[in-house]
Formats: C-alpha cells, sequence, structure tokens
C-alpha cells in the first residue's frame, strides 16, 4: 500500500471516501481495526491508515476485506477507482487526454519517448533522476507510466501515433547495454503496427528544428489540439492556439527533417547491432 500527500487533493479525496466505506463496514460487523488487521493479514496501522485515507489500500486488501466484512462486493468495486488515485494529477490529466486523442505526435531528443519504453528502461530513467526518488515514488511512476501505455498494445487503429526521436535518444544507454537492447527491440516491434509511426532525425543532419526541447501534441476527437511538454519538474498543458500553432509548425518541419519511417526502422535496426 502507498501513501500520499495532501498536494493531491483530487487523490487525497477518493482515499478519504474508500477509508470511510472500509471503517463503515468494519464497525457494520463490530470488529476493532486490530482484529480486521488479524483477520486478512495487515496490521492495526495500516487499517487505521486505509481508514483514514492516508494509504491506498491493495487490491488484495481491498478483496479480503470485502470477504471478512461481507460487504457483498462493495469494496472490491472501489479497486478501479483507488487504482486511479494511486497516480499523480498530471499523470491523470495526461491520460484522460491521450484517451480522447484521435491522433498523438511526440518529439523526444533525450530518451525514448514514456508511452514506448520498456519498463526496465523507464525504471532506470527514473532511477537517474537526482534528487532521487524514494521508492516507494518510483514504484508509483513506474505503475502510472505502465498505465498510460495500454493505449498503445496494438488491438485498437485509433489513435494513431507518430513519434520522432533524435538519434541521441536511441544512443544514450539507459539502465545499461542491455537494457538498451531490448528498448530498441520494442520500439522495432511498435513501428510495425498499423497505427504507429517512428521515425529518426539522425545526428549527422545540419538542421534540426527540435534543439527547444521535446513536447508532445494531441488531437481530440472535437477537434482542438492540446500541447504537452515535461522539462526539469515542470509538466505543462498547452492550449493557447498561438502555442498550438507553433508547435503544430514545428513538428511538421522536425518530421521533414527525419528520416521517413521505413528507413528510421532500419537506422534502429543499425543502431541495435552497434549497441
Amino acid at each position: 500500500m502507498e501513501s500520499y500527500g495532501a498536494d493531491d487533493e483530487e487523490s487525497a479525496a477518493v482515499l478519504r471516501t474508500v477509508g470511510r466505506i472500509v471503517k463503515t463496514c468494519r464497525e457494520r460487523q463490530g470488529l476493532t481495526q486490530a482484529e480486521l488487521g488479524t483477520a486478512i493479514g495487515y496490521s492495526e496501522e495500516q487499517v487505521s491508515s486505509v481508514e483514514r485515507g492516508r494509504r491506498a489500500p491493495s487490491p488484495t486488501f481491498l478483496e479480503a476485506a470485502d470477504r471478512e466484512l461481507d460487504a457483498g462486493g462493495l469494496l472490491v468495486g472501489l479497486k478501479a477507482d483507488v487504482e486511479q488515485a494511486r497516480y499523480p494529477k498530471k499523470v491523470r490529466d495526461l491520460a484522460k487526454l491521450e484517451a480522447e486523442a484521435v491522433e498523438i505526435c511526440a518529439y523526444d531528443n533525450s530518451v525514448v519517448n514514456g508511452l514506448l519504453q520498456t519498463e526496465e528502461y523507464l525504471r532506470a530513467v527514473f532511477g537517474s533522476r537526482r534528487p532521487a526518488f524514494a521508492e516507494e515514488e518510483v514504484e508509483q511512476l513506474v505503475a502510472a507510466r505502465l498505465a498510460r501505455q495500454e493505449i498503445i498494445d496494438g488491438t485498437q487503429i485509433h489513435p494513431s501515433f507518430s513519434f520522432v526521436h533524435d538519434e541521441a535518444a536511441l544512443r544514450r544507454r539507459v539502465g545499461g547495454k542491455m537494457v538498451l537492447r531490448q528498448q530498441l527491440e520494442r520500439l522495432l516491434d511498435i513501428g510495425h503496427m498499423r497505427n504507429v509511426e517512428i521515425q529518426v532525425l539522425p545526428l549527422d543532419r545540419e538542421d534540426n528544428a527540435g534543439l527547444g526541447g521535446p513536447f508532445h501534441l494531441l488531437r481530440l476527437r472535437e477537434g482542438t489540439t492540446v500541447g504537452h511538454n515535461e522539462v526539469q519538474r515542470t509538466s505543462r498543458l498547452i492550449s493557447e492556439p498561438r502555442e498550438i500553432q507553433i508547435l503544430e509548425l514545428r513538428y511538421g518541419v522536425i518530421r521533414a527533417q527525419a528520416l521517413p519511417p521505413r528507413e528510421s526502422l532500419a537506422f534502429i535496426e543499425k543502431v541495435l547491432g552497434e549497441t
């Protein structure tokens, strides 16, 4: 189970509600926190933290408590709400937009795009952060990113994806040689999906319109476009039309400067062979 600070009030409110429901079910059965904890394999302190909304109960906790308290599926039914509350608000907001998008475009020049990262690679990315994340924070961030990746599982045609990576992002040995090799293999697999285009902008190109840093464009179903960038602890959603116009122009130039998708996959195979 994971604890959360008070800076994300939306998550905190969900966890407080879940905690009150657990408490109500426990008291209805005439059990103390210690007795419930003993019955389901958790400490009194853990039960108390859940009931006070300080900790997100694990699926195992909710399932066991539901059986012990004869809740008839009420507590099990809260698992989806708790799962969403585990993730930082900025991640939830981005995931909601991605779920509404018909097209997602991204340029990355430092590391492989988050939607494409293997678990080992993304753990290495989060592990390299300084000052370092606490282990609990790493697990939360890993779970959140893996959940976002469900949108690109290949079972649906929409949304369409366009990724452009600077060659440097493909050669940087994040996590070591084997982690990078597995990451490059994943790019090759995903790059063959019908709704995904992956392009590479080689380092020997004299022109690179993306030197200002990575960014995303999300084209939504209702016709609007939203931008997103995340740099040095700042995650920013962009909706101002003039800024979006600049990003769309910039992304178009970057795509034109990069290798076409077929040549890009051959380039990634070359990098893999050299890694």
